[in-house]
């Protein structure tokens, strides 16, 4: 007989989802109240002990919720549709990576910020930018940039424009109005490689 199959979270994953989002509130206003276990418990409903069922320490429950984020940033073969003009999957990747910062930044920012002294996050982060590099750099060979193994191969670029938009968008998404425009200016820098521009 076929176990059967749950279409609704458990208790114990609901929880583990409200601790994480409890998490990204606290983040949010990090400048007026620090974020403790005791404080992320508090606002998941849970007791401290209770918490500790879940997680072991504040930096597993960031590490899990860095790792919730940065899921959404990983980019596959359907976000870089090579049958669409190569300028337009630019532009998407662009905004979709945007969106993320607009929607997360706070623990974006903080994925960048706690990566040096949490190992998991610094993987978590610095894998989901590689991830990203491999899949952009697909979209320039298709666009005819070299696949040399060399600093002028797509590549290479591509892990360097990538490290610059995570960079610019650290920095603008803490600015109300701040990635609107810096959207347009990583989408004119992206296309500007590509050949013929």
């Amino acid at each position: 007989m076929a176990a059967k199959r749950r279409d609704t979270p458990s208790k114990g994953d609901q929880r583990e989802q409200a601790i994480l989002d409890a998490a990204e509130t606290l983040l949010e206003r990090e400048h007026t109240e620090p974020m403790t276990v005791e404080s992320i418990a508090k606002g998941a409903g849970l007791s401290r002990g209770s918490l500790y069922f879940y997680f072991g320490s504040k930096q597993e429950v960031l590490a899990a919720l860095v790792a919730r984020t940065v899921a959404r940033l990983q980019m596959d073969e359907q976000s870089t549709d090579l049958d669409s003009p190569v300028r337009d999957v630019v532009r998407k990747a662009v905004e979709n990576t945007a969106r993320a910062w607009r929607e997360h930044g706070t623990v974006m920012r903080a994925a960048v910020d706690f990566s040096a002294e949490v190992p998991e996050i610094a993987r978590l982060w610095h894998g989901t930018i590689a991830n990203n590099t491999e899949a952009m750099a697909r979209v320039l060979v298709a666009a005819g940039l070299s696949d040399e193994d060399g600093p002028a191969g797509a590549a290479a670029i591509a892990n360097a424009l990538c490290w610059m938009t995570e960079r610019n968008f650290y920095h603008a998404s803490a600015q109300p109005s701040g990635l609107d425009r810096m959207t347009e200016t990583m989408v004119e820098i992206w296309c500007r490689v590509l050949p013929g521009a």
